[in-house]
């Protein structure tokens, strides 16, 4: 008979510990929660046509988003499961909540090429999500290839947001006939999901170090910046993600300019995974 403890080949009896069970950091994946919430949040206020609240809900969750990856790497909580659910909230909240809220706001009344055009910026998302977790390794961390998915949800979410302020409804006279609001929101979100899915560049702003000291002016600039947007915001951050969403473009004109490599893969082809992706 055993007592539990398993006999060595010397004689000795050696202890044999429980296995320790993995566990899931809390702080970050809270945010990562939230920001889900986020995007459920518009799709239930797109529902019930609060529009307005839809397209403040996914500018949430995008906050939320740049926060959870960033307290993850600050308190050293980084892990695979955070990552995958990460990726699975920037589906719902970056995805479906902006394809699903410009059908429900404009895209309905265009029929089948509202729900198509829909279709195609959810599909975009989710094959831009699926690529990014990809190239993870091989992808120069100063920028994004294509468009990231938050700031494609911006865009949709941005002039959906300034028009419903601006008190555009459909059925209403005004400077701008709801026609034309429909085809705008068909083109932008058309514009929006297959930017996502190209290799464009895109800044990605993640050799902006927090830690370090900066000058006092930077503080200045920063506080002047909340002042603008707090001015109008749909209009501010409207105007930011579209001067944002066709930089990219620029970008690659500049550097096909100057002859640099337009890719933001690695040029390395040492590992196999990495051959045929560098066009």
């Amino acid at each position: 008979m055993h007592d539990g403890n398993a006999s060595s080949p010397d004689g000795l009896d050696e202890v044999v510990l429980p296995k320790r069970r993995k566990g899931i950091y809390v702080l970050p994946n809270l945010f990562t929660l939230a920001a889900l919430f986020g995007g459920f949040y518009s799709i239930v206020m797109a529902m019930n046509g609060r529009f307005d609240q839809a397209a403040v809900g996914v500018f949430c969750a995008m906050v939320l988003d740049s926060l959870d990856g960033r307290v993850a790497r600050m308190t050293n909580t980084q892990s695979a499961f955070g990552e995958q659910m990460d990726s699975l909230a920037d589906m719902v909240s970056f995805g479906a909540a902006p394809a699903l809220i410009a059908y429900e706001w404009a895209l309905k009344g265009l029929g089948r090429w509202g729900w198509i055009a829909a279709f195609v910026y959810c599909a975009c998302a989710a094959l831009r999500l699926a690529r990014f977790n990809v190239n993870t390794g091989v992808v120069d961390k100063r920028y994004f290839q294509g468009l990231p998915s938050p700031a494609a949800a911006a865009l949709v979410a941005g002039l959906i947001w300034l028009v419903t302020e601006a008190g555009i409804r459909a059925g209403e006279s005004s400077w701008l006939t709801w026609t034309q609001v429909t085809w705008i929101t068909f083109a932008l979100t058309l514009y929006a999901g297959l930017t996502m899915v190209t290799n464009v560049p895109f800044y990605s702003f993640k050799d902006v170090h927090f830690k370090r000291s900066v000058p006092f002016a930077v503080i200045v600039l920063i506080a002047l910046g909340i002042a603008v947007i707090n001015i109008h915001p749909p209009i501010v951050l409207f105007g930011l993600f579209i001067i944002y969403g066709f930089s990219g473009y620029g970008v690659y004109i500049w550097r096909r300019t100057k002859g640099m490599q337009t890719s933001v893969i690695s040029t390395s082809t040492d590992e196999p995974d990495e051959r045929g992706l560098h066009k």
